[in-house]
């Protein structure tokens, strides 16, 4: 071939790419690493959302769906807590009916502040108005239901739903699961006892956990008036309960020893026995019982 006919066709060089197969597999393995750790996260946030669901539900029915209406929440009951005490004639009224076939005593409390003493009031103090029993207790000692005694919490049991609240001179009960109320009393120096419904919004529960024909006491409430109440004879619980409602209670809690000797004072300051005064004092569980203590509201 010529000179020239070389400078005509010049040579065309070959480019060969090699492809890097080891770099390709990376890509493909981290493309597949990454869409398993997005499914990862996925997963785990779905369980996540499920978890926070089921809590949020089973937060809802411990506290909220309590299986009875309620008339004042918590919160409620801690602004009724906070109103100043207004003055009124310190007394206790005695009222007696008969609803449903029950007979009944109903003490109506005015112008008192309550107060839990381990120590039985003694029946020559003229400042107690009236005292009864409060939270329940085992043979052990051990105290069933929430308890505090002037800002000390001794047990924590919110198997009994029904509630007393008392702070800065203020008294108020109430049902609810909720510890609202037992820890704003604690702040404040309070008192708090933990018991059985009978009577909430005016409806009685579906069930009771106390049996038998016995004499049965309670503290009620109409309107913003509380009441010490004690049956004349031997009543079921549910019978004691459905005369409360009928009488027009919208709340009230158990309390109890109802053949047990107590004592309330009229505006005059006499002293009237409730059972035989031959039972005072207790010296069974002198300095267990957690009494529940009525005295003139000083203001």
């Amino acid at each position: 071939m010529s000179e020239d006919m070389m400078q005509q066709h010049p040579e065309v060089p070959v480019i060969v790419i090699e492809r890097d197969d080891e770099q390709q597999e990376t890509v493909v393995i981290r493309t597949v690493r990454h869409k398993w750790l997005h499914r990862i996260a996925l997963v785990l946030c779905v369980v996540v959302l499920l978890t926070l669901l089921v809590a949020g539900y089973m937060w809802y029915r411990y506290y909220k769906c309590i299986g009875i209406s309620v008339s004042t929440s918590p919160t409620q009951n801690i602004e009724k807590l906070k109103q100043p005490v207004m003055a009124e004639t310190a007394e206790v009224v005695l009222m007696s009916d008969s609803i449903l076939g029950v007979a009944l005593d109903f003490y109506a409390i005015h112008g008192l502040k309550a107060s839990i003493e381990f120590e039985e009031p003694d029946t020559a103090d003229a400042s107690v108005f009236l005292y009864s029993r409060s939270a329940d207790h085992t043979t052990d000692s051990t105290y069933l239901g929430s308890l505090v005694v002037e800002g000390k919490e001794l047990q924590t049991d919110r198997s009994r739903l029904g509630y007393m609240a008392m702070a800065d001179g203020k008294m108020v009960i109430g049902i609810s699961r909720s510890d609202k109320v037992k820890d704003y009393v604690v702040e404040r120096g309070g008192s708090f006892f933990r018991q059985f419904i009978l009577v909430s919004n005016s409806e009685i529960p579906s069930r009771f956990y106390l049996h038998g024909k016995v004499e049965r006491r309670a503290i009620g409430r109409m309107g913003d008036t509380l009441y010490y109440i004690a049956t004349h004879n031997k009543e079921t619980l549910w019978d004691f309960a459905d005369a409360l409602r009928e009488y027009g209670f919208v709340d009230a809690i158990y309390i109890t020893g109802g053949t047990d000797y107590v004592y309330y004072r009229s505006a005059d300051g006499v002293r009237h026995d409730i059972g035989n005064i031959e039972d005072y004092p207790h010296k069974k569980w002198a300095n267990v019982i957690p009494w529940l203590v009525f005295r003139k509201n000083q203001l």
